[in-house]
């Protein structure tokens, strides 16, 4: 199978884990990415059977919106059940790097909401140690170097991702050069420095469900 094969194979089964696990009505927390724009391509199928959809993106809230797919302001709800959304890495523990395409804060925020977080991804994503994918880093412009410089050491090579602006008016550090073993230690430490938005690690609320991608079938850990 191709990886996009992979893609759209999990973007299905986590679109029968919401009509399987989700009332009627429910609304339904939507994650950015390739792996998730399957998803809403698949949910769109049941955009009669949910509520709507939290976007954690404004190129997630257009491709909701083109399928018929209400998008609500995450301040109007006051559950999610479910929240799904691909991985750029993810471990064993389920703890992820996420941010690849630049959606890291919104998808903690949406993340944290929600009851069940489903990860969804093709197998090449499923690591034994997070950070050969460079760590994305969410910082404010003005606080730019001075971030940069406390990530160097942290033994990162933090560069700036050039041209590219978040939706929360802010600019991308992405590291490199980190072997993440303590996820949630590190995710914490980085989110102490003054000037950071957040990072992409999600250890501290890490998937509860992954859908994984294989070429024998979609697997189900956790």
């Amino acid at each position: 199978m191709t990886q996009d094969e992979l893609k759209q194979a999990v973007a299905q089964a986590a679109a029968d884990h919401v009509a399987e696990s989700t009332p009627v009505g429910a609304i339904i927390g939507v994650g950015t990415g390739s792996t998730a724009n399957f998803f809403i391509d698949a949910l769109a199928a049941l955009k009669d059977r949910i509520g709507g959809a939290v976007a954690s993106s404004e190129a997630t809230r257009q491709r909701l919106a083109g399928h018929g797919i209400p998008v609500l302001d995450l301040n109007e709800v006051s559950r999610i059940p479910v929240y799904v959304d691909g991985a750029d890495e993810i471990d064993d523990g389920l703890n992820m790097i996420k941010g690849g395409g630049g959606a890291l804060t919104r998808e903690k925020i949406v993340a944290a909401v929600a009851d069940c977080f489903v990860c969804i991804a093709d197998a090449s994503k499923l690591v034994d140690t997070l950070g050969k994918f460079p760590l994305p880093v969410e910082v404010i412009p003005m606080a730019r170097a001075h971030v940069i410089r406390e990530l160097e050491k942290l033994g990162g090579l933090p560069q700036l991702r050039e041209g590219f602006v978040t939706d929360n008016g802010n600019q991308i550090v992405d590291v490199r050069g980190l072997l993440i073993h303590d996820p949630k230690g590190l995710e914490a430490k980085i989110n102490q420095i003054v000037g950071v938005v957040t990072n992409g690690l999600f250890a501290m609320r890490p998937a509860d469900l992954l859908l994984l991608g294989t070429s024998e079938g979609v697997r189900r850990i956790g």
